[in-house]
């Protein structure tokens, strides 16, 4: 027998997050640790995102970076390099971590979603691609009140990066400025389709 839905509340908070929360703002913090365990400095910053698949990422610190994504491209610009890398939005996020959060396409047919042991006073689930080329093995991702809290990424590189979303507001308005992007003056544009 499977699961009840009462017994899986991570899976019903992600499906009802999906169905329900169409935009949100808030910030983030992001640690990555390589497959020895050997620590990156963290990173901090803002996101927000519109359904469907519109997001702005933006590292603030130690350094910048910015990924923003206008529903058909996702632009990825290194302040330092002088640089922005262009990709179709669908095959940036089609299995990414974003499209778990930001995406408007069916969990169920781009992940195996499993149940995970509560902790953290947060119910967790285990979002498993269903495409090898995904760019990781598998995403934790830890909820409460109907609201993603934490992502842990591993990837195929055994590195682990675990993420912290706080001031989450769900269905704000947001500028429709957010999710566009303009290469900057000086710097070189990549496409990568």
């Amino acid at each position: 027998p499977g699961l009840t839905l009462a017994a899986d509340p991570a899976r019903t908070q992600l499906r009802s997050f999906v169905e329900k929360v169409k935009s949100a703002t808030g910030q983030f913090s992001q640690e990555r640790t390589d497959a020895q365990g050997t620590a990156q400095k963290p990173q901090s910053g803002a996101f927000a995102f519109e359904r469907p698949g519109k997001f702005r990422w933006e590292v603030r610190a130690p350094y910048a970076q910015l990924i923003v994504s206008d529903g058909q491209h996702v632009y990825q610009y290194d302040p330092d390099l002088e640089q922005v890398t262009e990709r179709r939005a669908n095959q940036a996020v089609g299995a990414s971590p974003a499209a778990l959060l930001f995406g408007a396409g069916s969990l169920d047919d781009a992940f195996d979603l499993q149940p995970r042991p509560d902790r953290d006073g947060l119910q967790w689930l285990r979002a498993v691609p269903r495409t090898p080329d995904a760019g990781f093995v598998h995403a934790d991702i830890g909820f409460s009140d109907g609201l993603p809290r934490r992502l842990e990424l591993l990837d195929a590189f055994g590195q682990v990066s675990r993420i912290v979303l706080t001031g989450l507001k769900a269905n704000p308005g947001i500028p429709a400025g957010q999710f566009r992007f303009t290469v900057p003056k000086g710097a070189d544009l990549v496409k990568m389709d």
